[in-house]
């Protein structure tokens, strides 16, 4: 089963960042939670610069932090957080799930998790409502409606961003649109549409026209 929830908590991991930086479009780099016991988590962010760093200094969900990778147009970053900072990872790894994938929106964190079935969202909504964490189920499908290589792995956000810079004329030549101006009309900043743009459509192509 794959479930996509929307979860905020004032102590959920980079809530005072993302707060502070909403312009800053943040993703778990997924295959770094696979070993929760570290305390090392790393995050691909769109939109870094010395006043992202800054908020990172405050967050209480953060005891270090390091620049691992600067991509230019965005930066990867290791981070370490507190015993006290709220993960949902770990407790989704717990009932025998996987975080597939989880981008900021501008209140905490959309996140789509594989879970062996409905009794493990309902424990793992349960786990939620103790922590006082706030959820939110978006969708759920199951993933055997999906065949071959046609299962979209493009998050929410990434979908609209696609889907309105289509209707919008972005892809078009010339274009209709200008990123700033279509930025402007979903309500983010440019660097996040480009973003969610440039990830999204890699995904599609990785997910409907590379071969086996």
């Amino acid at each position: 089963m794959i479930a996509i929830l929307d979860i905020a908590h004032p102590d959920l991991a980079l809530t005072p960042t993302i707060r502070d930086r909403p312009d800053a479009s943040i993703e778990v780099v997924p295959h770094s939670t696979t070993d929760p016991e570290t305390g090392l988590f790393f995050y691909l962010v769109e939109g870094a610069d010395e006043a992202f760093e800054d908020a990172l200094e405050r967050d209480h969900t953060v005891t270090d932090w390091m620049l691992a990778d600067n991509l230019g147009s965005a930066r990867i970053y290791r981070l370490q957080h507190p015993d006290e900072a709220v993960l949902i990872s770990p407790l989704t790894t717990e009932l025998g799930g996987l975080l597939l994938n989880a981008e900021t929106t501008g209140r905490g964190w959309t996140t789509r998790v594989q879970l062996p079935d409905r009794e493990a969202l309902a424990d793992l909504w349960d786990c939620c409502e103790t922590r006082d964490i706030s959820f939110e189920l978006r969708r759920m499908f199951r993933r055997d409606e999906w065949t071959g290589e046609t299962f979209p792995e493009v998050t929410d956000e990434q979908r609209t961003a696609l889907v309105r810079a289509h209707e919008e004329g972005y892809f078009e030549e010339p274009r209709e649109i200008s990123l700033e101006e279509l930025a402007e009309r979903l309500g983010i900043s440019s660097t996040a549409v480009s973003g969610r743009i440039r990830r999204g459509t890699g995904r599609l192509v990785a997910s409907t026209l590379r071969e086996e």
